[in-house]
């Protein structure tokens, strides 16, 4: 069998606290509510000379950095097709349905996601990272990734896929 190796980091300050809320499959919409998230990373890939996946060090920072993008916002989820946005540079109106959320623009992160579950923002900072991990590591030679964001105790949503 051959050997795999990989690094997991998932520190307290992989946090963000967001607002945020979900459209289920049956149509409706969840109350406008907030999380404080924890996340966590994992890579598998392979050693460098050194004998390490990815620099501890190196790579916590730019997780850390994903969590400050997301932290104290309203997340929301632009690619939804059963909401409209309209935005100014003032605020940003969702449209569902009869309803409607006004919020401050500088509250708002539109998200490219059809909603904003655990597993779609898991997602999405997967991707983040890997483009920033690319970037910071050239020549890094990894295959897979794994995200967990974490919306409440024991309560996790798990991205996997290939780097």
């Amino acid at each position: 069998m051959p050997r795999r190796f990989s690094i997991e980091v998932a520190k307290d300050y992989f946090n963000f606290a967001s607002a945020h809320f979900l459209i289920f499959a049956n149509g409706k919409r969840e109350a406008l509510h907030g999380h404080n998230y924890q996340v966590s990373v994992a890579v598998e890939g392979e050693l460098d000379r050194a004998g390490v996946v990815l620099d501890f060090i190196t790579f916590k920072p730019l997780v850390k950095r994903v969590c400050d993008d997301l932290d104290h916002r309203t997340l929301i989820q632009k690619a939804s097709p059963l909401l409209k946005i309209r935005q100014d540079r003032k605020g940003v109106k969702v449209l569902y349905k009869d309803q409607q959320i006004v919020l401050p623009r500088r509250d708002v992160i539109l998200l490219p996601l059809v909603n904003t579950s655990t597993e779609l923002l898991a997602e999405y900072i997967a991707e983040k990272i890997r483009w920033m991990t690319r970037k910071q590591f050239p020549g890094a030679k990894l295959r897979f990734i794994e995200v967990g964001v974490e919306e409440a105790r024991g309560q996790k949503g798990i991205f996997r896929g290939e780097f």
